[in-house]
């Protein structure tokens, strides 16, 4: 296995060391076509996915958005490759930041250890990894992650995350390394992906979000009022192709005070904002609602009943 995973490893690397512009070369003349055209990969999905996300777009805007998504997500994947070798200095020109240095003055000014940033599957979620170059070596960066099911993706996943010398936290470890990072009193930027679908047992709340009643996770938001966090938004454009601009929008210096589920409510909105504005860049092949609300309902009327059943 750890040779497949060197082969594997090897071969990236080496493609990735291409100009950028070889690789948009690829992506248009080989991948996009591969991907839309001959595999047709997820292209039912998409296609369900836009259309009850915007039902009052007519079919021709709907494959408009589709042919986009696809040669934005096979750009994506070539851009997310070329972290393995891509230099500091050119990744800071094509990830730039605004809003990093308020929110440090804010830390520092408001004693506060922890800013949690909501960010979705949304431009080049990867290339975020490059926050760590943009804070001084006395700030922290990391990112939460769920562990891909195949084990060699998920390995390259985390070399390509690591490079930037941020520090990638499992989901399920979350709590007890933020203690941790706590107890050290070490300023740390945690991004939080939190618009994955997830399992029946980690439904809590749903919330309105692109035309469908939609769980998000609650996590951030409940380990964020425990240790005081101030929240951000990353609010990411693609100026134009190759480049990305992140603008950290606050939302609350005072999670302690927030009602319950507001700061995920808040997050929803403001990533259906992003998505709304241009809908080609959001994920749109992940089958983000395969578990509905009314599937959920019913799943808690037949636990009511077994709890009834089992106490008479």
């Amino acid at each position: 296995m750890k040779f497949l995973y060197a082969i594997t490893y090897g071969i990236c690397y080496v493609f990735s060391l291409l100009p950028l512009k070889i690789h948009y070369f690829f992506s248009d003349v080989v991948l996009y076509p591969l991907l839309y055209h001959v595999i047709k990969y997820r292209r039912k999905v998409v296609r369900k996915n836009l259309t009850e996300c915007f039902p009052q777009k007519d079919l021709k805007e709907i494959a408009e958005i589709e042919k986009k998504f696809y040669h934005w997500f096979t750009d994506y994947l070539l851009e997310t490759l070329k972290l393995l070798s891509i230099s500091r200095e050119s990744l800071m020109k094509r990830m730039t930041f605004e809003g990093l240095d308020e929110a440090m003055e804010r830390m520092t000014n408001e004693n506060k250890t922890f800013v949690f940033v909501y960010l979705g599957h949304y431009c080049n979620w990867e290339w975020i990894a490059s926050l760590n170059y943009w804070t001084p070596e006395s700030f922290h960066a990391a990112q939460i992650y769920h562990p891909l099911y195949n084990k060699l993706f998920d390995w390259m996943f985390l070399q390509v995350r690591s490079r930037p010398g941020g520090e990638n936290i499992p989901m399920k470890t979350v709590l007890k390394r933020i203690i941790e990072l706590k107890n050290e009193k070490r300023p740390t930027f945690i991004g939080f992906i939190s618009d994955q679908a997830p399992k029946w047992n980690s439904m809590h709340h749903w919330t309105e979000f692109l035309n469908h009643k939609t769980f998000f996770f609650i996590g951030g938001e409940q380990i964020g009022k425990k240790m005081d966090a101030l929240f951000y938004y990353m609010d990411i454009t693609r100026p134009q192709r190759g480049y990305y601009h992140c603008r950290l929008r606050l939302m609350t210096n005072d999670a302690k005070n927030i009602p319950n589920y507001d700061l995920t409510d808040m997050y929803a909105r403001l990533l259906e904002e992003s998505i709304q504005s241009h809908p080609e860049y959001w994920l749109w092949s992940h089958k983000r609602w395969k578990r509905t609300y009314e599937q959920w309902l019913q799943r808690q009327e037949e636990i009511t009943e077994k709890q009834e059943t089992k106490h008479t």
